[in-house]
């Protein structure tokens, strides 16, 4: 499987138009969740995806530098084609992240805002819960932080 990761300059038209139909199809009509997804966070942030041969994003995530979101690095938008769930492609497409992540921004922990169901998963990549629940766009998450001392995943 190939996977791609670019900054927003070098992503295509047909790659970025892949990519925000798949954000859309999970997190505003899968999840219910009307939310402005262009956040005006891609254009400074890395992306990183995998596609089918005929240029479908199957899983996508991007990376935003220290400072753009939160004051660490941070990793969001992890999302994968619910026609491909059950191929672990969301814990690869969020290694690649956390590998370009950490590559990118080696002395800065990592934040990620978590949905609260896949603590887990991401308890797996050594994330460590902090603060208290609460909801973002109607649905309940966790802030999760990764410190950069933390042994490469």
């Amino acid at each position: 499987m190939e996977w791609k990761c670019k900054a927003f300059k070098a992503i295509n038209t047909v790659e970025l138009y892949e990519i925000l139909k798949l954000r859309a199809a999970v997190f505003v009509v899968e999840q219910d969740c009307p939310y402005l997804d262009l956040d005006d966070l891609d254009q400074r942030s890395h992306h990183v995806w995998t596609e089918t041969p005929q240029g479908e994003v199957i899983a996508y995530s991007r990376m935003l530098p220290p400072g753009l979101h939160v004051k660490e690095a941070s990793i969001g938008r992890v999302v994968t084609l619910p026609s491909r769930r059950g191929e672990n492609l969301g814990k690869q497409v969020f290694q690649q992240a956390l590998d370009h992540a950490l590559l990118a921004w080696p002395d800065h922990d990592i934040v990620i805002m978590a949905q609260t169901y896949l603590v887990d998963f991401y308890e797996a990549f050594s994330f460590v819960v902090e603060r208290e629940p609460f909801l973002e766009d109607g649905l309940p998450h966790r802030w999760m932080r990764r410190k950069a001392t933390t042994a490469k995943a």
